[in-house]
């Protein structure tokens, strides 16, 4: 297991998560020694998943540093959709990659980067139904379980889990501290 001591990751939440797509990476950070600072529109508040699984946000959009962490995984169901509409979630995430700090959207969440206006000309993956919209964007749109393009990671669905969070873990260990 990598050891992520001294890494903070951000792991956005927002109503309708994917139960799978947010606790399987924020468990798995967790174990590998990074800080997870759950982020939401609103610290304090409790979302609900796509199944009613509560996530309390430790934080809200606006309230983090972004010089003060090492990454984001933006988790997808429908909670994407919600956290696009949030210029505080956009500027967060596009500040993150253009420091080049890592950025992980799965399954939907590449909405959030879609709209922060980041995805041209990156290599990325997603849950099929979003191919169209990535396209458009600009990416490069590929099949595989994971891919990696710099500090972007990207992965299509929760049943590309354990490769996603491998590539996470690799590109947070790669950076330097």
């Amino acid at each position: 297991m990598s050891n992520l001591n001294g890494k903070t990751v951000v792991v956005l939440v927002d109503e309708l998560y994917n139960d799978l797509e947010f606790w399987y990476p924020t468990i798995r950070l967790e174990e590998a020694g990074a800080k997870v600072i759950v982020t939401g529109p609103e610290a304090g508040a409790t979302y609900k998943s796509k199944y009613g699984m509560p996530a309390k946000a430790d934080a809200g959009f606006a309230d983090i540093d972004p010089d003060a962490v090492d990454g984001v995984v933006i988790p997808g169901g429908y909670a994407p959709d919600h956290m696009r509409r949030h210029k505080s979630c956009l500027d967060l995430v596009r500040f993150l990659n253009d420091q080049g700090k890592l950025v992980a959207p799965i399954c939907h969440a590449g909405w959030v980067p879609i709209s922060a206006g980041i995805v041209r000309g990156r290599r990325l993956t997603s849950f099929f139904a979003i191919k169209d919209d990535l396209v458009n964007a600009g990416a490069q749109w590929v099949d595989e379980a994971a891919v990696t393009d710099r500090n972007f990671v990207s992965s299509r669905s929760p049943a590309d889990l354990p490769a996603f969070l491998r590539a996470v873990i690799a590109v947070l260990a790669a950076q330097p501290d």
